[in-house]
């Protein structure tokens, strides 16, 4: 039996998809739970229009990225701090830190999305990258100077 995916089936496949099952297995799990429906040619037709809207959505989302990155890529975070002699900083600048002050500038993103392995604990520059939705990566410069 043919049947479109409605819903990520682990063993199956991934929404949206066309698969062709065993009658059983549709009708008694896939059709009652509303993982999938018969591949009929109106839910064929409705699915190739839910797909254009999808794409839609997505290029959209996608292109919002790409302006949030270009955004960041304009910023520039200067922290100034007190260090020692030999350059390291009495405390550091954490992922955190570069939230907050993207935040200041109405970018709104979680902490996890900030690539810094390590808080930066020495004077100097550093290119930290950001991880944004759709597969968009978009780079901060960070200066840290000496107060």
């Amino acid at each position: 039996m043919k049947i479109i995916l409605m819903e990520d089936v682990a063993s199956l496949g991934r929404r949206g998809e066309v698969r062709e099952v065993a009658t059983g297995y549709a009708r008694n799990f896939l059709l009652p739970k509303k993982l999938a429906v018969a591949a009929t040619p109106g839910n064929l037709q409705n699915l190739e229009h839910l797909k254009r809207q999808r794409e839609r959505i997505e290029q959209k989302a996608r292109d919002e990225a790409q302006a949030t990155a270009q955004r960041i890529a304009g910023l520039t975070l200067a922290v100034t701090t007190r260090a020692s002699e030999d350059g390291r900083l009495f405390g550091s600048v954490s992922a955190q830190d570069v939230v907050q002050f993207l935040g200041g500038h109405q970018i709104t993103l979680e902490k996890r999305r900030v690539g810094l392995e390590e808080p930066i604990k020495a004077l100097g520059e550093y290119q930290v990258p950001i991880r944004l939705p759709h597969d968009v990566t978009a780079t901060l410069a960070v200066t840290v100077t000496r107060e």
